[in-house]
């Protein structure tokens, strides 16, 4: 059996390989891993310096989604942590692609940081109703300062490398394309006194910072007042001025947990997951993009599309010729599709609230967003997957439905209740699940969320009625 986490000396450096794709998530095999390559590495006589890196095209990601919503397993991350600060041997991480939630706050574990360009770090995780449970809102003030740690968490936005080293986050920005190569130089350089490593716990608590503090507090109250965790993180980097790191990480963790018995939790990783991959047809198999499309009418969706479509290997054209396989049309085209090529009708909620299936083999349905619905009305589900493959190729998020538009049917429930558009979209996704027309309940939500500002932390219309049928009540 491989292990995700392997342990080599390279000289008198041990270096600390983690390999599991694609993200390298830390689940709890990786997170053995760690545990017990630092021991190793500790142990190990003849290396002097470790390194870490990952192998693939990141860095640690962040958590393993797979094991969301399951009790903890042995080792959790802050054990981990714990034993990469207290390693008796100086670690450099070396971070590239992203370095996310769990995975910074390894790396903020390590005693000196390098990231490689085009690198993005971030603690993200109030956009999932929680805070950074396994040090984040204690060490990273002890780097960049309350302020800087007030902004990143409770905004959940990453920072590029150039940002992490102003900010103190990374030690240097390394110009090479391979991390071990990074990490070999650089523990040279700490071996001949060129660098010298801080473990950061140790650091001196950051400056209380009592205005921040105020003045984050007041921005949340007005611009999300509704929302748990964002306070909590302020909560927590208030502490990391005002007492030890043991009490700070303490005081961290159960706010962690209270996050985790939030509702709010509860509802935003349910929007999480429905936001995986909505634009899959079940049974529809791999079914390749399709790669000739014509455009026919105006419509300011057709100009994002063209702006996509060469680094997307599809060609977009004007008007049809032998090699389109599908039309895009728009009403009043002056351009007729090709019997031989799928019909896809571009058209509003409003347009699509009663869909002719004689008139075309497909409907595109967009709202005044980023998010479009995908209705198959005579096309089958293959044809269904490769024109929601060469849409997603294009870079449009698109959820796939049948025979009628979720979308329309939620924005006219709203539209008719404009007293209470919430209720109105919850009682109308009871009816949408009954009809069929969602291949998953989920895409209910994800539509009314990303299309129809249906509140995120609630976790959609249809998750919050069935729950009220259920009688289990959400805030």
């Amino acid at each position: 059996m491989t292990t995700p986490v392997s342990y080599q000396r390279h000289a008198d450096i041990g270096v600390i390989a983690i390999d599991n794709p694609p993200v390298n998530a830390l689940g709890q095999a990786v997170r053995q891993g760690l545990m017990e390559a630092v021991i190793r590495g500790s142990e190990d006589s003849e290396a002097r310096v470790l390194v870490l890196v990952a192998r693939g095209r990141t860095f640690i990601a962040g958590a393993d989604i797979r094991e969301f919503g399951k009790p903890p397993q042995a080792p959790i991350l802050p054990e981990v942590i714990a034993t990469f600060e207290a390693s008796g041997k100086p670690i450099v991480a070396v971070l590239h692609g992203t370095a996310l939630g769990g995975g910074l706050e390894v790396a903020l574990g390590c005693q000196l940081r390098v990231a490689l360009p085009g690198t993005k770090v971030g603690l993200p995780e109030v956009k999932l109703g929680l805070l950074p449970g396994a040090g984040g809102t204690q060490r990273l003030p002890r780097l960049t300062g309350v302020e800087a740690a007030l902004d990143l968490i409770t905004s959940g936005r990453f920072a590029d490398a150039e940002e992490a080293l102003a900010l103190g986050i990374v030690d240097a920005v390394v110009d090479a394309d391979d991390p071990l190569e990074v990490g070999l130089a650089v523990a040279r350089d700490v071996l001949a006194g060129k660098l010298t490593p801080r473990v950061t716990g140790e650091l001196p608590p950051p400056s209380a910072d009592p205005a921040a503090i105020e003045r984050y507090r007041t921005q949340l109250k007005s611009e999300v007042p509704e929302l748990y965790s964002p306070f909590r993180c302020v909560e927590a980097i208030a502490l990391s001025s005002e007492g030890s790191l043991v009490d700070g990480l303490r005081r961290e963790r159960e706010l962690f947990f209270a996050c985790m018995d939030s509702p709010q939790r509860a509802g935003l990783i349910h929007a999480f997951f429905a936001a995986r991959a909505p634009h899959k047809v079940p049974d529809a198999g791999e079914a390749a993009a399709l790669t000739r499309l014509a455009l026919l009418g105006t419509h300011p969706l057709f100009e994002r599309l063209r702006s996509k479509a060469e680094r997307a290997g599809i060609e977009l054209t004007a008007a049809p010729d032998a090699n389109t396989q599908a039309c895009l049309v728009t009403p009043g085209a002056d351009s007729a599709c090709p019997e031989a090529c799928l019909k896809i009708a571009v058209l509003t909620p409003e347009a699509a609230q009663e869909l002719d299936t004689a008139a075309a083999d497909l409907a595109l349905v967009l709202a005044d967003s980023s998010m479009a619905e995908l209705v198959a009305l005579r096309a089958s589900a293959e044809q269904q997957q490769a024109v929601a493959n060469a849409l997603k190729a294009l870079r449009l998020p698109v959820v796939v439905s049948r025979q009628g538009s979720l979308l329309a049917s939620l924005a006219k429930a709203a539209g008719d209740d404009a007293a209470n558009p919430r209720a109105a979209m919850e009682a109308a996704s009871l009816m949408l699940a009954e009809r069929g027309w969602a291949y998953r309940e989920s895409d209910i939500d994800l539509l009314a969320i990303e299309a129809l500002g249906y509140p995120r932390y609630l976790g959609g219309p249809h998750r919050q009625a069935s729950q009220a049928v259920g009688g289990e009540h959400a805030s």
